[in-house]
């Protein structure tokens, strides 16, 4: 993933959500979560759940397992899961924790790595995070997520903090 950004938040202008005004969201900076935040819970959650897009317009929602490796979140499936077919014909995604009250909400698009398109090493470290993770080596093919916009919440709406990524 190299050639498209990633989930630095140098690469990200952090503010507010934006909503309605009785959600209480605080207009000013200070409380805002730092993106330790996000690396922090999405890399040591096991499962997440991820939303696709079918051929016909509607969600696909599923739990899987994942890791976070050098700033990027990875998870992978089967061929012929719903899912990784959505993915070829949207590559529109949505990541977030279990929790509802530590919240990580990625929106982005998924990039699918493999043993012909992804580099070798990055392969290498994403399957040796899955064995760390979870004792096995998952194989190929990958999705990393490349963020859009990135929400997260502890005590909402006091520290509700969203990064929104440009390329």
């Amino acid at each position: 993933m190299t050639q498209n950004h990633s989930g630095s938040a140098n690469e990200a202008r952090r503010s507010r959500p934006s909503t309605e005004a009785s959600y209480g969201i605080p207009e000013r900076e200070e409380g805002m979560l730092p993106w330790t935040f996000v690396e922090e819970k999405m890399g040591s959650d096991r499962s997440y759940w991820v939303t696709t897009i079918r051929p016909d317009g509607r969600p696909h929602v599923r739990p899987t397992w994942g890791v976070w490796v050098d700033g990027t979140f990875y998870c992978g499936g089967g061929e012929r899961t719903r899912w990784v077919r959505n993915l070829s014909q949207n590559s529109e995604v949505v990541v977030h924790r279990e929790s509802a009250t530590a919240v990580v909400i990625i929106e982005g698009t998924a990039v699918r790595l493999d043993d012909e398109t992804g580099d070798s090493a990055l392969v290498e470290r994403i399957d040796a995070a899955y064995e760390e993770k979870y004792d096995i080596r998952h194989g190929t093919p990958f999705f990393g997520v490349r963020p859009d916009v990135v929400f997260a919440w502890s005590d909402y709406p006091t520290d509700a903090t969203r990064w929104t990524f440009s390329e």
